[in-house]
């Protein structure tokens, strides 16, 4: 491609491909330069991996905005589906509760979560960019946006969840008898009269007190096991290029169904080729640019660009690699429907085996395989990619 403003499925390595001359969206051919000329490992056809939250459906509330990404805009998506929200200060997203396990990740901003479990222990705190939470299936929860609004990132455990079937508080009481209602209340139904009779969802408030002026005891006590995390308390993996902070049931105990890898790598740098034995790979992109192949059985090969706001996906044990292709820090995060994160290198798994029996299956010297660089950090590891440094 000689005119980079106007890119062309033409691959100059080998000649194949032509001119595009009709119409076309210039600027999706700009952002997925391996979609429209892809390397010539690319290898059969291969579902689409991709999607960009920026083509998710907005649903707009007084004080806050939702958009989804689940197996109905990806249907390669077979474990988990995404939602995206944002809060204006002191704005809600109501008490509620779900059938399946949420996983939250602060983006921008600060937001306060209250919560119960199933024996009546409370739970309240204050998060911000960076910290994760988690409630399990079933467990009621509210999440409040604090003094500058709040971002955040939602994984849930089932492909087809969508975030407009909630079991909401508003929604209950608006669908139970007035009389009902006011006897479990111990009120009158007059006194119940204001209950709003429609769902509420996300809605505007003022901003809450400290958690020390407005935190109310019970009976049963706090959680045994908070239902958040805050990520200055992970420690980061460092690598040559990048690092990477596990968060899984080992360091948080109340994520019992999802497991997530938050990942750094440095410009030049790339996640190493890996495969994940135990779930597939939801990914979303925060930062910076990047490029994945995704091998899967069969012989199938494909490569996808990615930027911030992206969803990607990794079929379960598929190999892939992620580079970071932009010239500032690349970040992402792996999300797996599992409580302990593992996976496979590629690296780790030639090293295993005897020299010569590597050497045999990639025709070359026992003292080629036994130069190959191993990292003995037992996690995912972030090599520099030597071409681009050479260049």
């Amino acid at each position: 491609m000689t005119d980079l403003s106007t890119p062309q499925p033409i691959r100059e390595s080998d000649g194949k491909g032509w001119l595009d001359l009709g119409p076309r969206d210039i600027w999706r051919d700009r952002e997925n330069p391996d979609i429209i000329v892809p390397p010539t490992t690319d290898s059969g056809t291969m579902a689409n991996m991709k999607f960009s939250f920026s083509d998710a459906h907005q649903r707009l509330e007084e004080g806050g905005w939702a958009r989804e990404v689940t197996n109905r805009e990806i249907p390669a998506s077979l474990d988990v589906a995404g939602v995206n929200m944002a809060l204006a200060p002191g704005a809600y997203r109501e008490l509620h509760w779900h059938k399946e396990a949420e996983w939250g990740l602060v983006l921008v901003g600060s937001c306060r979560l209250t919560a119960i479990d199933e024996h009546g222990r409370s739970f309240i705190d204050d998060v911000k960019a960076g910290d994760v939470w988690n409630f399990e299936a079933g467990l009621p929860h509210s999440i409040q946006g604090l003094e500058d609004g709040v971002e955040f990132l939602l994984v849930f455990s089932d492909p087809d969840f969508s975030e407009n079937f909630t079991f909401l508080l508003s929604g209950w009481f608006a669908h139970t008898p007035q009389d009902v209602l006011a006897a479990n209340l111990k009120k009158t139904v007059g006194e119940i009269s204001s209950f709003p009779k429609s769902d509420k969802y996300i809605f505007n408030a003022s901003l809450p007190g400290s958690i020390g002026d407005v935190d109310r005891p019970v009976p049963a006590g706090k959680v045994a096991s908070p239902f958040s995390l805050h990520i200055e308390d992970v420690e980061p993996i460092e690598s040559e290029a990048g690092r990477v902070r596990i968060v899984d049931v080992n360091v948080f105990p109340a994520a019992k169904t999802i497991s997530a890898a938050f990942v750094e790598v440095e410009p030049g740098g790339m996640r190493e080729l890996h495969w994940h034995p135990k779930a597939a790979e939801w990914q979303y992109y925060i930062q910076g640019k990047a490029r994945m192949s995704i091998f899967n059985s069969n012989g199938l090969s494909r490569t996808f660009d990615f930027q911030a706001g992206d969803v990607g996906i990794v079929p379960l044990v598929a190999g892939h690699y992620v580079q970071n292709i932009g010239d500032e820090k690349l970040v992402f995060v792996e999300v797996f429907k599992y409580p302990e994160y593992s996976d496979i290198s590629a690296n780790k798994w030639l090293a295993s085996n005897p020299a010569q029996v590597v050497a045999d299956h990639l025709d070359v010297t026992a003292q080629f395989v036994e130069s190959l660089p191993l990292d003995d950090t037992p996690a995912p590891v972030i090599w520099y990619d030597q071409s681009k440094v050479r260049k």
